[in-house]
C-alpha cells in the first residue's frame, strides 16, 4: 500500500487564508470594476429603467451595470472568470475543514457551494439578452442555493468565536437586507414610485457586499491551513525544506450545528419523505372533494343531493368498532392503497362517476390517516413524526397550488391538457405508500398506553375539527388570506406572489410546534392565533395580512399537539367526531354566501365573523384537551430526546420546500409591462363573460380554455363574473392569477371571499390607476358585486365598471341595484364602459335606468333584442364594433365584445360593413362560420361595425 504522505522537497507553501483573500479581492474587483466603468461611460443609460431615468433615478442596479454594455460586461466577466479558481479552492478547503466521520452535512454544503459556483457562471455568461429563460433559471438557482449555503456554513462553523461572530453578522445583514430590498422593488414594479428603483439598487449592491463578505470570513478559519506543493521525484529546483510528514486530524466542534450535524441515514430520510408525500396526497384528495361536489349544485342552480358526499370524511367513526379497527390497522397498507383510488378519478369522464370515485378515495384516506395516527399512540416519536409529516403535506399542497396558479396538479378536475400531473402524482403516491407501510415501519397498534387516557375525547374532537377547518379554509392556498384583505388599486397590501410569506410562516409554525411542545407555549400560541384571526377578519391590506401571518404560524404550531391529543383517545370519537365538526364548519362557511339557495341560509347570511368565532372556540377546546392529556408513562426522557433526533429529516424537507416556494415566487412576480393588442390604432377591445367558477360542462378546470379564447379574440379589458372560487367548496382557487400572468394583464380580483359574493373580476392590458369595490343593495337576495376602475388607456383616463346584478327572483333588489349603479356611472366625468350581467330585457324595466339620462350611458347595440343577462354600455368613447361569441362547453353564458377608439367622439348608430373598417378595428376572422373549438360568432353570425 502506498504511504499516505510522501517525502519530497517543498516547492511552495502558503497559508490557506490567501485563498480567501484572493477570492474576496477578485470578486469585489469584478463588481466594483464594472460599476466604476459603467458610471464613467454610460451613467445616464444604466440608471434608466422602464419607468424613469435621471434625475428621478440616479444609481444603477447590479443587473443594469453588469449587463450587456461594453466594456462593463467584459470587465465583470473577466474578473468573475479569475474568481472561479479561488472559489473552487475555497469550497474544497471548507469541506476539508468541516468533514468528519458519520455525517453527510459537510458533503451537502460542499455540493451546494459547487452548485452556486456553477450557477454564478451561468447567469454571468448567459445574459438576459442571450437567453432570458436560462438567465433567470441560473439566477434563481444561485439565489435559492445561497440559503442552504449560508445556513450550512453557520451550522458547521468552528469554535472560533471571531469567525462565528462575523458570520452571524454578515448572514443577519444579508437576510435583513432582503426585507427593504423586496419592499422597494414592489414600490418600483407595482406602485411605479419614482426613485424607488434607486433605493432598491443601493440595497442590491449592499447585498452583494454582504454575500462576498460572508465567504471572506473563511480567511480566519483557513489560517490553520498551509497549502504545500511538494516535488516527490526531485524534478523541481525548489530549495524549501520538507514539510512535516505527520498531519494530525483535529476534531472541530460546532456551536449551532449540533442539532443538524448528526449521522444521516437515507432510510430514515426516505421514510420522512414518504410520510410527507402521503400527507400531500391526503390534503390533495380532501381539498378536491368539495370542488367535485360543487359542480352539481352549480349546474342544478340549487341543492342537487350530491352534497351528501361531503359526509364521506366521517369514515373514522368506524374505528369505534374494535374488530373493524384491528382489521384496518393490521391491513393499513391495503387501506392506504385503496385511498389512492381518488387519484385515479381523472380517468373517468362522467362527472357522477368521477365524484363517486373521489368520494370513495376520501372515505378511505380519512380512515387510513386516522388509523395510522391512532396506531402510533404509544410511541411518542413516531406519533409526532406522523403529525408533522401530515402538516408538511398541507404545506406541500399549498406550494403545488402556488406553482400551478391555485390548481393542485393531481386533482380530479385536472388532466394533461389543462396542466395536470395526475400520472406522476399517482406513481409517486404508490411508491410513498409502499415505503411508509413496509414491515417495521408501521405499528400494528401493539403499543398501548399505560393506564386510562386522561382528558376529554369530546374536547379533543372539537379541537381537531376546528384545526382541520382552519387549515383547509385559510391555509390550503397561499393566496386565500391575501384576497381577504384585497381592496383594489393602488395596491396597498400583498399580492399573489407574496404567498411565499404565508408559506414561510406555516413552515416556522410547524417547526415551532415540533421542537417546543410545552403546554405553556401552547396557550400563548392559541392567544396569538386568536389575535391573527381577529386582525384578518376585521382589517384589510397589510394590517389584515399581519393577522394572516400570525394565524398561519401559530395555527400550524398546534398541529403536533392536537393530533397527538386526539390519537390518545378513542379513535371513533376523536377522529369521527372531529371530521363531523369539520363538516359542520364547512357547511357554515358556505352558508354565509349561498344563503339564497339553502335551508336556514339567512341565519348565517354574510356572517363570516360567526364562523371565525366558532373556529376560535373549537381551537380553544383543542388547547384544553391538549393541556389535560397526559403523556404515556412509557415515554421517558430518553424517548423525548429521540423525538428531537428525528427533527433534521423534517427540517431538510421543510427547507427544500421553502426553497421551492421562494423560486416559484420569484418566477411569478408580475412584470407590469403589458401592451395592448392594437396600440397603434388606439383600440380598446372590451369583453364580459360569466365563467361559471372555471368548471366547464364536463367538470374540468377551464382556465386554459378561457385563456385561449381571450387571447385569440384579442381582448384588452375583460370583465369576469362568477369568478370568486376562494372557498372550500370551490377548491380555494383564484382563476384570475393564471389568466393575468399568462395573458400579461393587470388584475383586480374584486370584492374578496370574505365579502360574500359570487365574484366580479377585471383583467386589463392597461394600467389600473384606481379601483374601488362596491356591494350593491341586496335586502333579500344574494349580494351584487361591482368594480369601478379607472384605467390609463393610451394616456386617457377611462372608467370601466364590472357588475353582476341580483337574480330574477328578487325584483326589488335589482331595482335598488340599478339605481345605485346608474348614479355611480352618471357621477363619473370620464369616458366609461359597463361590462355587466343585468337580468333584464332590452328597452324594458330596469334597462331604462341603466341606459339613458339617469346613468348617462348608452347601449352598445340597442337593436339587439335577444339579450337577458349580459350587456355592454358606454359613454364618451367611439364604439366601432360589437360581437357575440358562443361559449363552447366552458360555461353556460356567451362572450360579448365591444371595440372602442379612445380619444374620439361617440359616433352614431349607423352600421357599416367590415370592408369599410380599418384592419386594426376588426374582430378576428377565425371565429366566422364554425369558428374554433366550439367558439364562433352567433345570434347574428358575424360582428357588427359602426361609424
Amino acid at each position: 500500500m502506498a504511504p499516505r504522505y510522501k517525502d519530497g522537497d517543498v516547492v511552495v507553501a502558503f497559508s490557506g487564508k490567501w485563498i480567501s483573500w484572493a477570492h474576496t479581492v477578485v470578486a469585489y474587483s469584478a463588481f466594483l470594476g464594472a460599476l466604476l466603468t459603467g458610471l464613467a461611460l454610460h451613467y445616464h443609460k444604466i440608471v434608466q429603467n422602464e419607468y424613469y431615468g435621471y434625475p428621478q433615478e440616479w444609481f444603477p442596479s447590479v443587473s443594469a451595470t453588469i449587463g450587456d454594455r461594453y466594456p462593463e460586461r467584459s470587465v465583470f466577466q473577466l474578473f468573475i472568470a479569475i474568481t472561479s479558481g479561488p472559489r473552487f479552492a475555497l469550497v474544497f478547503l471548507w469541506y476539508m475543514l468541516t468533514a468528519r466521520p458519520n455525517t453527510s452535512l459537510p458533503k451537502f454544503v460542499a455540493g451546494v457551494g459547487l452548485f452556486r459556483t456553477v450557477t454564478c457562471g451561468g447567469w454571468t455568461y448567459v445574459t438576459s439578452t442571450d437567453d432570458h429563460g436560462w438567465h433567470d433559471i441560473f439566477m434563481v438557482s444561485y439565489l435559492v442555493a445561497t440559503v442552504p449555503w449560508t445556513l450550512g456554513c453557520l451550522a458547521l462553523s468552528s469554535k472560533n468565536e471571531k469567525s462565528l461572530k462575523y458570520r452571524k453578522v454578515f448572514a443577519g445583514c444579508f437576510f435583513g437586507t432582503l426585507v427593504p430590498l423586496i419592499y422597494f422593488f414592489i414600490q418600483h414594479k407595482v406602485h411605479k414610485v419614482a426613485g424607488a428603483y434607486t433605493i432598491y439598487a443601493l440595497f442590491e449592491w449592499v447585498l452583494v457586499l454582504f454575500d462576498v463578505s460572508f465567504d471572506a470570513v473563511t480567511a480566519i478559519d483557513f489560517e490553520n491551513f498551509e497549502i504545500v506543493v511538494k516535488d516527490v521525484k526531485g524534478m523541481s529546483r525548489g530549495n524549501a525544506k520538507a514539510a512535516i510528514d505527520d498531519i494530525r486530524e483535529k476534531e472541530i466542534g460546532t456551536t449551532i450545528g449540533d442539532a443538524l450535524n448528526q449521522h444521516f441515514l437515507w432510510a430514515e430520510a426516505l421514510d420522512a419523505i414518504a410520510d410527507s408525500y402521503n400527507g400531500f396526497v391526503f390534503w390533495s384528495m380532501l381539498t378536491s372533494l368539495g370542488l367535485s361536489v360543487w359542480y352539481f349544485p352549480l349546474w342544478h342552480m340549487g341543492l342537487s343531493g350530491y352534497e351528501a358526499f361531503i359526509m364521506v370524511a366521517v369514515s373514522p367513526f368506524l374505528l369505534g368498532i374494535a374488530p373493524f379497527r384491528s382489521l384496518v390497522i393490521q391491513n393499513i397498507r391495503g387501506v392506504h392503497l385503496l385511498s389512492l383510488s381518488g387519484l385515479l378519478a381523472w380517468l373517468i369522464t362522467l362527472p357522477t362517476l368521477r365524484l363517486s370515485m373521489v368520494g370513495f378515495g376520501v372515505f378511505m384516506s380519512c380512515l387510513a390517516w386516522s388509523a395510522t395516527v391512532y396506531a402510533e399512540r404509544g410511541n411518542a416519536v413516531r406519533l409526532q413524526n406522523k403529525a408533522v409529516a401530515w402538516g408538511i403535506g398541507l404545506i406541500a399542497s399549498s406550494i403545488a397550488k402556488f406553482a400551478f396558479f391555485t390548481n393542485n396538479p393531481i386533482w380530479p378536475i385536472m388532466h394533461a391538457n389543462n396542466g395536470g400531473w395526475n400520472k406522476v402524482g399517482l406513481v409517486v403516491a404508490v411508491i410513498a405508500v409502499l415505503r411508509s407501510t413496509r414491515g417495521g415501519n408501521t405499528n400494528s397498534g401493539s403499543f398501548e398506553l399505560a393506564g386510562k387516557p386522561s382528558g376529554s375525547p369530546v374536547l379533543a374532537s372539537l379541537g381537531l375539527g376546528g384545526l382541520l377547518f382552519a387549515m383547509h379554509t385559510l391555509l390550503s392556498d397561499s393566496s386565500t388570506m391575501i384576497l381577504w384583505g384585497w381592496e383594489g388599486f393602488p395596491v396597498r397590501g400583498p399580492i399573489a406572489a407574496n404567498g411565499v410569506v404565508t408559506i414561510s410562516a406555516m413552515f416556522v409554525g410547524l417547526c415551532l410546534g415540533h421542537i417546543f411542545p410545552d403546554m405553556v407555549f401552547m396557550r400563548t400560541r392559541y392567544a396569538l392565533t386568536t389575535v391573527g384571526i381577529f386582525l384578518l377578519t376585521a382589517f384589510s391590506n397589510w394590517f389584515g395580512y399581519l393577522g394572516a401571518i400570525l394565524l398561519a404560524c401559530f395555527l400550524m404550531s398546534m398541529v403536533p399537539a392536537f393530533v397527538s391529543s386526539a390519537a390518545r383517545q378513542r379513535p371513533g370519537t376523536t377522529f369521527g367526531m372531529g371530521f363531523l365538526f369539520y363538516n359542520v364548519m364547512v357547511l357554515a362557511h358556505v352558508w354565509t354566501v349561498a344563503y339564497a339557495f339553502v335551508p336556514g341560509g339567512p341565519l348565517l347570511r354574510e356572517h363570516t365573523d360567526y364562523v371565525m368565532t366558532a373556529t376560535v372556540l373549537l381551537l380553544g377546546a383543542g388547547v384544553l384537551a391538549s393541556s389535560s392529556t397526559e403523556r404515556p408513562s412509557r415515554v421517558n426522557r430518553k424517548s423525548k430526546a429521540s423525538t428531537y433526533s428525528k427533527v433534521p429529516y423534517h427540517v431538510y424537507i421543510i427547507g427544500m420546500l421553502e426553497l421551492l416556494a421562494i423560486s416559484v415566487a420569484y418566477l411569478r412576480f408580475p412584470t407590469n409591462d403589458y401592451v395592448s393588442y392594437h396600440k397603434d390604432d388606439k383600440v380598446l377591445t372590451a369583453g364580459i363573460w360569466t365563467v361559471h367558477f372555471s368548471l366547464d360542462n364536463d367538470m374540468w378546470s377551464s382556465e386554459h380554455r378561457i385563456r385561449d379564447v381571450i387571447k385569440e379574440l384579442e381582448i384588452d379589458v375583460m370583465g369576469l363574473l362568477e369568478s370568486d372560487t376562494q372557498r372550500i367548496i370551490m377548491g380555494n382557487r383564484d382563476i384570475t392569477q393564471f389568466l393575468a400572468e399568462d395573458l400579461g394583464m393587470y388584475v383586480d380580483f374584486g370584492p374578496g371571499p370574505n365579502k360574500h359574493t359570487w365574484g366580479a373580476a377585471l383583467l386589463s392590458k392597461f394600467p389600473i390607476v384606481n379601483s374601488t369595490h362596491h356591494l350593491l343593495p341586496s335586502p333579500v337576495g344574494e349580494l351584487a358585486p361591482a368594480i369601478h376602475a379607472t384605467l390609463d388607456v393610451y394616456g386617457h383616463l377611462t372608467d370601466v365598471f364590472v357588475f353582476h346584478s341580483g337574480q330574477e327572483e328578487d325584483p326589488e333588489d335589482r331595482r335598488l341595484q340599478s339605481e345605485y349603479l346608474a348614479k355611480l356611472m352618471h357621477d363619473s366625468p370620464r369616458p366609461s364602459i359597463l361590462l355587466s350581467y343585468l337580468v333584464t330585457k332590452p328597452l324594458e324595466g330596469n334597462y331604462n335606468t341603466y341606459v339613458g339620462e339617469k346613468s348617462g350611458m348608452q347601449d352598445i347595440d340597442a337593436s339587439d333584442w335577444d339579450r337577458w343577462c349580459e350587456y355592454i354600455l358606454f359613454k364618451g368613447l367611439k364604439r366601432t364594433g360589437y360581437a357575440r361569441v358562443s361559449r363552447s362547453t366552458i360555461t353556460d353564458t356567451e362572450i360579448q365584445l365591444g371595440k372602442f377608439v379612445v380619444g374620439e367622439g361617440e359616433g352614431n348608430n349607423e352600421r357599416v360593413g367590415e370592408d369599410q373598417v380599418a384592419p386594426g378595428l376588426r374582430f378576428p376572422a377565425m371565429f366566422r362560420g364554425e369558428g374554433v373549438r366550439g367558439h364562433h360568432y352567433h345570434v347574428f353570425d358575424e360582428p357588427r361595425y359602426f361609424t
